[in-house]
């Protein structure tokens, strides 16, 4: 577990801006960054970040000629203003809202493609996005009120439940085990619960500062166990349930002091069970043990490595990787939680060389 750290914010970010500022003149991938500072075992490091089609492919002899001959930069794709973020199987997925697609940026391949950009599932406005163990798709549109699933290569395939079944959905997530596909409602301030074949199950939650109530939820994120974390955002506020809609417990207030928020987004959980939330007003990710007690924080406004300007959605992979959609940096921060799992790792690979 994560040691217990509730730091004070202003001593935190004037350090960690000395750490970035002593790292000027070194490439991204040169940069090394951790939280908890010295002489705190670190516990985040920062990775890189994905910002467009140039992370994922080389240049070709062409792009290389015009570059350094006649002076061209290259004509890569780039994220416009990612929000929701997803990864699995080599593949991170990117709604991009100003773009009005998805970016698919396929690492195993080293290919780039966009989805929904024609046909039945042409997108508008994505927003949340998903994948389930067959490799199907699932990103919500907030502009068109749908919530639409795409086969493994982008064509679409259906969309979940009937016509007006949404009214700006935001978040989605997916419980593989139970075959359900979970959709925030933001606007009518519930979840609603779909089987794979897109047909309605349940919904639960309705408006209100109670228990299980909500006002206006925003990001969903389910973890191995099944349960649910939605980030309540004008309730200032995380809250879980369990698979069937049951409230278990809450944390969180309004605030700008630790442990507190003031634009709760992207909610997501790792594998020791550390829950973590994105607040875009601080431009920071708070982590949390399963009880709500604050652990550590990191991230600060900025441009630099491991900085934010408006962090929106996120996302924690099978092993522990941290993805943070920074929307006006306009890239996809990437961080490593370094527990159990990652150290085993490192271990195996350590046995492995030798």
């Amino acid at each position: 577990m994560i040691k217990k750290l509730i730091l004070y914010q202003s001593a935190v970010l004037f350090l960690v801006s000395i750490l970035i500022s002593g790292c000027a003149g070194k490439s991204a991938k040169d940069v090394e960054l951790y939280w908890p500072l010295p002489p705190d075992e670190p516990r985040i490091k920062w990775v890189g970040w994905i910002r467009g089609e140039q992370d994922v492919r080389e240049e070709t002899a062409g792009e290389k000629f015009l570059k350094a001959v006649l002076g061209e930069e290259s004509r890569f794709t780039r994220l416009k203003k990612p929000y929701g973020v997803h990864a699995r199987d080599g593949r991170i997925y990117v709604s991009d809202t100003l773009a009005g697609k998805v970016a698919v940026f396929d690492l195993a391949k080293k290919k780039f493609f966009y989805l929904g950009t024609s046909g039945a599932g042409v997108l508008s406005k994505p927003i949340g996005i998903a994948t389930d163990a067959a490799g199907y798709i699932y990103v919500t549109d907030t502009n068109q009120d749908r919530a639409i699933v795409y086969e493994h290569n982008g064509t679409f395939s259906h969309a979940l439940g009937e016509k007006d079944q949404f009214e700006q959905p935001g978040g989605i997530a997916v419980n593989d085990t139970l075959n359900r596909i979970y959709v925030v409602d933001i606007k009518r301030h519930h979840v609603q619960v779909f089987n794979r074949q897109g047909q309605y199950l349940f919904q639960f939650g309705k408006r209100g500062p109670e228990d299980g109530e909500f006002n206006f939820p925003i990001n969903i994120f389910i973890d191995n166990e099944g349960k649910v974390y939605v980030s309540d955002s004008m309730n200032f506020r995380v809250q879980m349930f369990d698979a069937d809609g049951n409230f278990l417990s809450k944390f969180g207030s309004l605030g700008d002091a630790p442990s507190q928020f003031a634009r709760p987004k992207g909610v997501a959980v790792d594998s020791e069970g550390h829950i973590y939330v994105v607040d875009a007003a601080f431009n920071n990710v708070q982590i949390f043990d399963s009880e709500g007690q604050l652990l550590l924080f990191f991230g600060e406004m900025g441009t630099g490595p491991g900085g934010f300007w408006l962090p929106a959605g996120m996302f924690i992979d099978e092993n522990d990787k941290i993805y943070v959609a920074d929307q006006y940096n306009r890239r996809i921060n990437i961080f490593q939680y370094m527990g159990e799992k990652y150290r085993k790792s490192l271990e195996q690979a350590e046995e492995a060389e030798q």
